[in-house]
């Protein structure tokens, strides 16, 4: 199937949907210009993420830490909602997406609009004290590189975004995999849906016999398996088009 008739059909799949939802990752937000950590030459290079993103480590040298968190800090300041989050905020304004899963850490879909937005890994623009458990909106990304410390008790302060280590939010998992029980169709963006558990949302959804539309740059493990409707290529393009279908 060529783009243009799968997203007509992704289109066709919305507008008879009653509830639809989607599911984002890393991918929606590298048009914004945040870089996939992952990639050769990226964050993840300098960085073993199994070190700097584990939370015992920050634990035990939180100041280690917080250099590569400028780091990171440098690399995303400047990011700004790009078409694919507006697109996905105006289905949500016009009442046809119910909800955003994203894995995301960014806080570009709220940026952006989007009112419903379910964190499974956090969001950076809030810090936590993991001793007293105050937390607070960050106000200067970087701090003038000095890691801040809490207000009340004077440790220093962690993003509120989930380690290696520390549990999904409980109620992120539990309102998702309610919302992936709801669907009839869901939008897969951005994500090779392989991260337990994110991963096993549009599976509990095709389990209740949802319509899989997966939007990637390329295919991924679900593509073969649950999708229903493939759309390649970068969606900060594909999705306005497939807002425009669907409005039409």
């Amino acid at each position: 199937m060529d783009l243009e008739n799968a997203l007509k059909t992704a289109a066709d799949i919305i507008k008879k949907s009653n509830y639809l939802i989607a599911l984002t990752g890393a991918g929606i937000s590298v048009e914004s210009g945040i870089p996939d950590f992952r990639s050769a030459g990226g964050l993840w290079e300098k960085y073993d993420p199994a070190v700097y993103a584990h939370i015992d480590s920050f634990r035990r040298n939180p100041e280690m830490i917080w250099e590569m968190l400028f780091d990171m800090i440098d690399l995303t300041k400047n990011a700004r909602p790009n078409p694919a989050h507006i697109a996905l905020a105006e289905l949500e304004k016009k009442g046809i997406l119910k909800a955003v899963i994203t894995q995301n850490i960014d806080n570009l879909h709220q940026e952006a609009g989007s009112l419903n937005v379910i964190e499974f890994h956090g969001n950076a623009h809030r810090l936590e004290c993991l001793e007293c458990h105050y937390e607070e909106p960050v106000e200067s990304p970087d701090f003038g590189r000095k890691p801040p410390r809490c207000p009340q008790c004077g440790k220093i302060m962690k993003p509120q975004v989930v380690f290696f280590g520390e549990m999904i939010p409980p109620d992120a998992l539990l309102e998702s995999q309610m919302l992936a029980n709801s669907a009839d169709a869901i939008l897969v963006v951005g994500t090779s849906a392989v991260v337990y558990p994110a991963s096993s949302i549009p599976y509990i959804a095709k389990q209740n016999r949802a319509k899989v539309i997966e939007m990637n740059v390329e295919r991924t493990a679900i593509t073969g398996s649950i999708t229903d409707v493939f759309i390649q290529g970068k969606v900060g393009h594909t999705l306005p088009r497939l807002l425009e279908l669907v409005c039409s």
